[in-house]
């Protein structure tokens, strides 16, 4: 019988990556001087590496080997993080990151089903926190019985580590679960958890191995819950 609802949230819940978070990024390197930009194709190639720390140590050895990294390259990678999330959670606030098609309205319908909902992301709990409320609703961060997220768990996506803990968390077995992923990491990290997993593609991942998968969607906007279970062979 299914339980719970897992998402990813970039890509999945919202397309944050090509307009809110590569900008971001640029806007953080302004703040401290780097000449580094990322455009839309390059940001693709990037989203190869997850999470946001560890892209950008990606970029400077494999982009910029001629950058002098300084000897507290870890902490500026850090503060870099911190700058491009204040410059995300602005942008969320003034609502220019939509959820994705028929997001809200599988979500209410899982609710008023009374599914649980949860989130397992390599992206930073705040930029969860502040996407649900700016994007979803003022209380959508209560909407969620467990937000994995971040540095919960050292080991990124195609790990599936996130997923582990979130369902550890819910006191889930992967059985009673479904995933929502939108890359090839993703749903390599949710079938690495035993998770039967929904993909809805974006423009960074339509080309993305998704074997695997029970459904490869454009997004959910002709897929309520009822389509869902009978994807899992539930009435």
């Amino acid at each position: 019988m299914l339980r719970a609802l897992l998402f990813d949230v970039d890509g999945t819940l919202a397309d944050t990556e090509r307009d809110g978070h590569r900008p971001a990024f640029n806007a953080a390197f302004r703040d401290y001087g780097l000449d580094w930009n990322w455009d839309v194709e390059l940001y693709g190639q990037l989203l190869a590496v997850t999470g946001g720390k560890e892209r950008m140590k990606f970029y400077a050895q494999r982009f910029r080997p001629e950058y002098p990294l300084p000897a507290d390259f870890d902490a500026l990678v850090a503060a870099l993080h911190q700058a491009k999330t204040r410059h995300y959670t602005r942008m969320l606030a003034e609502g220019g990151i939509p959820l994705r098609p028929g997001v809200m309205r599988l979500l209410e319908e899982a609710r008023a089903a009374g599914l649980i909902l949860g989130v397992a992301t390599t992206t930073t709990p705040e930029n969860v926190t502040e996407l649900l409320r700016h994007s979803l609703a003022p209380d959508g961060p209560d909407w969620f019985a467990v937000i994995a997220a971040g540095d919960v768990v050292p080991a990124k996506k195609p790990a599936p580590d996130i997923y582990v803990w979130a369902m550890r968390e819910l006191g889930l077995e992967p059985r009673q679960c479904l995933a929502f992923e939108d890359s090839e990491n993703g749903i390599r990290a949710a079938l690495g958890a035993g998770l039967r997993t929904v993909i809805t593609v974006n423009d960074y991942t339509r080309t993305h191995d998704f074997s695997g998968a029970l459904a490869v969607l454009p997004d959910l906007a002709r897929t309520d819950l009822a389509q869902v279970r009978a994807l899992i062979g539930e009435s």
